[in-house]
């Protein structure tokens, strides 16, 4: 029986986590009381027995915690400490070559939620040469508020909250984003893109937009439609034809779900690759759950809410 340790289990993250592995019949779950979740010692011993450990932390704790480890636990980093460190690995599956390096890593970083989108639109397209490692983008991402954690969901569900609450508010307008470096890096390129997240009034969902001029692009919309049709073929990306002319994308239309679809939109002149996902499914715990299954050799999808393909 596997064994598994979610350090943080208290954040949104974390109980997510938490809620879809419970009733697994292949894992045990290792419990600390209200009163030792914080006691370095109980958690140092729990990262230490553990199989597979989710720090559900941030970043500064969750380096903490990674050097607590001695042995052979398999770690997944929700934060944002390790996404571009020095011995571990991405936890992007879909992308070339990281669904082995991910079963065979015992140091996992957890792709931020952002980020996943805009690298699932572009790092297939730079790798296939549409795109050039010196491309200049632009990315819009629209979240739901359960991004910001318990606090920001307190304050978005609060009787007397400020009147802006109601309507979308961007962020970021310093373009410091803490998942701006590996967007960049992930994707292979050379300039961080311009960078504009909104979180607006709606729970869950995300939907991340680079748009594009035709001459930008070293091919069509079609070729870019080609190219994410034959590298999404497994896992919990698919691609998708763009909607019809007239209808509209809602950033919840995957709430609740695991899986992301990526679709081409536009016309001849100017071209939007859209990325929708649940920002707490495969921008979050749903994502770390299916880089757990990798690394145990099981069904990728296990425990997961997939829609749209059989696995």
């Amino acid at each position: 029986m596997t064994k598994v340790f979610i350090d943080g289990s208290a954040g949104t993250t974390g109980l997510r986590i938490y809620e879809r592995l419970e009733d697994r019949e292949d894992l045990t779950l290792i419990r600390l009381s209200e009163e030792l979740r914080k006691d370095p010692k109980a958690r140092e011993a729990a990262l230490n027995e553990a199989d597979i450990a989710f720090l559900c932390l941030p970043d500064q704790a969750a380096r903490e915690a990674a050097a607590l480890i001695r042995g052979d636990t398999v770690v997944i980093d929700t934060s944002t400490a390790h996404r571009t460190a020095p011995g571990w690995e991405y936890g992007f599956p879909e992308l070339s070559g990281r669904r082995q390096r991910i079963a065979a890593s015992r140091r996992i970083a957890n792709p931020g939620c952002h980020a996943s989108g805009f690298i699932a639109l572009v790092e297939p397209l730079v790798r296939a040469g549409l795109l050039g490692k010196d491309a200049r983008l632009t990315c819009f991402s629209l979240t739901g508020y359960s991004g910001g954690g318990k606090g920001m969901i307190g304050r978005y569900r609060q009787e007397d909250r400020p009147r802006a609450y109601q309507a979308p508010r961007q962020y970021g307008l310093s373009q410091q984003h803490k998942h701006l470096k590996e967007m960049a890096w992930i994707s292979g390129l050379e300039t961080q893109p311009v960078f504009c997240p909104i979180v607006a009034d709606y729970f869950s969902g995300m939907e991340v937009t680079v748009p594009l001029f035709a001459r930008d692009l070293k091919g069509t919309a079609a070729d870019a439609a080609a190219v994410y049709a034959a590298c999404y073929r497994t896992g919990l990306v698919r691609f998708a034809p763009a909607p019809e002319q007239e209808e509209m994308l809602p950033a919840n239309v995957l709430s609740g779900r695991d899986d992301m679809v990526v679709s081409v939109c536009g016309n001849e002149d100017r071209i939007l690759l859209t990325a929708c996902f649940d920002n707490l499914g495969k921008g979050a715990s749903g994502a770390a759950i299916q880089n757990m299954n990798i690394v145990l050799g099981v069904e990728e999808t296990r425990g997961l809410n997939v829609g749209g393909r059989e696995q």
